[in-house]
């Protein structure tokens, strides 16, 4: 067996007086694809860091194949320094190829001459990536890369990795992005490490499976444990429970939906109920909004954002780089009935903030009209967590430095309510600049969700947040009783919690779809053909000269490979599935190694069936054509 590109021996790193993880045990292999999943404040962050070199262990050997690149992206990079983002891209150890950094920047649409110090975060964010994926790594350490990205950001970066020769180890909220990508799982819970060789798509029914053996193992043990059992199968098998209720209840209310549209191409949260009579809540007839030059110059998102007296960030103003006279949104109509989740999606400039601010009234149309229901009171929540200064103790933002805080009518205590949001009450007094993304955004939410309210709007709420935080969100919007406004990149999110999707294509049409993003992506383009255009693109080889029909041999292939493709698929999910068991190992080691191997090669051969099948499909369309 090759030597690992990497490994970590007897890993371990205090925090303060006590150890954040200790004995952790890594490594990393040629074309591994890890998802690193963990809760918000597990030390994912940090182990990353220290897998990259960038910071030191307080125990353990780090070893790093001879000549191996291990390149980091991360989440918040660091511009300071650079006149432009060209500067940033071509800095650092492995100073990448300036004609490889301008054509991933020029895919992923973002300006390399724009100033380092205004760069808004998404810009920043893709000189960053621009950077790394052009450094040619061995290793890629990817923290939360779909953060200010929009959907065809993603999904490009998406087909990369998937080409990618490498290997790569990924923090993500992103569920879609996880499934799609990841063959192996580390999981970084209670300051110990698991490795199991699945994708993040099997992660949930392991994660209950250990949980389960722990829960019965603490039955033996005292009566603490047997609670911290208790909570482990009411946080995990409990919820997925509710998950399940949840889900059904959408599909439900898209029924409903559909109905009225007609025919078109376990945390303690809740939120106040909507006393409103008033059935219809936003009514636009017929809309249209155009912005002349110059565009706005985009907000750097160091700087601390005011809002306006609705209590909107200012700088959500029209969507920046429009160009002259662009019409964002034309001819739009929909009434938004009470208890509708909607979700808005397009790319960056595609007009999904507009819209948002013409539905809400924080923007006037240039002609038709949008009427609100009097009786609206909205939390906002954008993706700037503007509310959130570092300075700041947790107690003072939710109770103004008191005990008690006013929650939708009735007292309590901040060390009750901080628990009901998955917080240790002893974090009362930390100052928020010392909380982790994930656990700032969850501040925000117990802060906002506390307000009596009847419409949320909510602003790209999935950026730096952890799995278990998403899935208590989800909650929340499926027990309100109000509206939603969701404006997300987040596919798996908005198919787990929106009735209609409004997508946007930038020639200012509003598609408005009943169901998610998935049923708004069917309708836009033919099932599956962005994946076969873009691989096939990748991998096909130099034109061959045309034919007047297929030889025999490649017909064949045409014909039978997508049945094999099937049964290398139903193999590797089977043989997946017999992994997930988390005692396998320990019980029948050589079991464990051939299922792994047998994984591996099951894997690779449908890879070059799948490249097989896209030159052969390609070459038929040309003779066809």
């Amino acid at each position: 067996m090759a030597a690992p590109i990497l490994s970590f021996e007897n890993l371990g790193v205090s925090q303060g007086t006590h150890w954040l993880f200790r004995h952790l045990d890594i490594f990393v292999g040629d074309r591994d694809r890890l998802a690193l999943i963990g809760r918000n404040g597990a030390g994912k962050t940090t182990l990353l860091k220290l897998i990259a070199g960038q910071i030191e262990a307080d125990e353990g050997t780090r070893s790093v194949r001879p000549g191996a690149r291990v390149i980091m992206l991360e989440q918040d990079p660091d511009v300071s320094g650079f006149a432009t983002l060209r500067d940033f891209a071509l800095a650092g150890d492995y100073a990448p190829p300036a004609h490889e950094v301008e054509a991933i920047a020029s895919q992923l649409g973002t300006d390399l001459n724009r100033e380092a110090a205004t760069a808004s975060g998404g810009e920043r964010r893709r000189a960053a990536i621009a950077r790394a994926l052009a450094s040619e790594p061995d290793l890629l350490l990817l923290d939360e890369p779909t953060n200010h990205l929009d959907i065809d950001a993603i999904d490009w970066l998406e087909g990369w990795l998937a080409r990618y020769s490498g290997a790569f180890i990924v923090i993500s909220h992103d569920r879609a992005f996880l499934t799609r990508l990841t063959r192996q799982t580390l999981w970084l819970d209670r300051g110990s490490i698991r490795r199991n060789e699945i994708g993040f798509g099997g992660f949930e029914e392991w994660m209950e499976a250990v949980y389960a053996e722990e829960a019965r193992a603490a039955e033996k043990l005292d009566a603490k444990l047997k609670i911290e059992a208790h909570w482990l199968q009411r946080g995990v098998t409990a919820r997925r429970k509710r998950n399940q209720g949840r889900l059904a209840k959408l599909h439900e209310m898209r029924a409903q939906r559909a109905a009225m549209v007609g025919p078109q191409g376990v945390a303690k949260i809740a939120v106040a109920a909507d006393d409103s009579k008033t059935k219809s809540v936003i009514t636009a007839e017929h809309v249209t909004k155009s912005f002349p030059p110059p565009p706005k110059t985009p907000l750097a998102s160091s700087e601390v954002e005011t809002r306006d007296a609705q209590g909107f960030p200012a700088s959500l103003q029209a969507d920046g780089g429009q160009g002259p006279g662009r019409t964002v949104i034309k001819d739009f109509s929909l009434r938004i009935q009470r208890g509708d989740r909607i979700g808005i999606v397009g790319g960056n400039g595609a007009g999904k903030t507009t819209l948002l601010k013409l539905l809400t009234g924080q923007m006037e149309p240039d002609s038709g009209a949008v009427r609100q229901a009097k009786s609206l009171d909205m939390i906002f929540i954008d993706q700037q967590r503007s509310l959130m200064q570092p300075g700041k103790r947790v107690r003072d933002v939710l109770a103004e430095g008191g005990d008690w805080i006013d929650v939708r009518g009735s007292r309590k205590h901040v060390h009750g309510y901080l628990k009901e949001f998955l917080f240790d009450p002893s974090l009362a007094e930390a100052r928020v600049g010392t909380l982790s993304g994930g656990e700032r955004s969850r501040l925000l939410f117990a802060r906002e969700f506390a307000r009596e309210s009847n419409l949320l709007v909510l602003d790209e709420p999935t950026n730096d947040l952890d799995l278990e935080t998403l899935d208590l969100l989800q909650e929340v919007i499926a027990d309100y009783d109000g509206t939603v406004l969701i404006v997300s990149h987040d596919r798996d999110f908005l198919d787990r919690t929106v009735t209609v999707t409004l997508g946007l294509d930038g020639s200012g049409h509003v598609d408005v779809i009943v169901g998610g993003y998935a049923d708004w992506a069917a309708k836009r383009q033919p099932r599956n053909a962005p994946r076969v255009e873009k691989k096939a693109a990748a991998a096909s080889p130099p034109p061959r000269p045309a034919s007047a029909k297929l030889s025999y041999k490649d017909q064949r292939d045409l014909d039978l490979l997508p049945a094999r493709i099937e049964e290398l698929e139903a193999a590797i999910a089977r043989d997946e599935q017999a992994l997930a068991d988390p005692n396998l190992y320990a019980r029948d080691p050589k079991r464990f190694a051939s299922l792994t191997q047998a994984i591996e090669q099951a894997r690779g051969e449908k890879d070059k069936a799948e490249e097989r099948w896209l030159e052969l499909a390609e070459k038929a369309e040309g003779m066809s054509g």
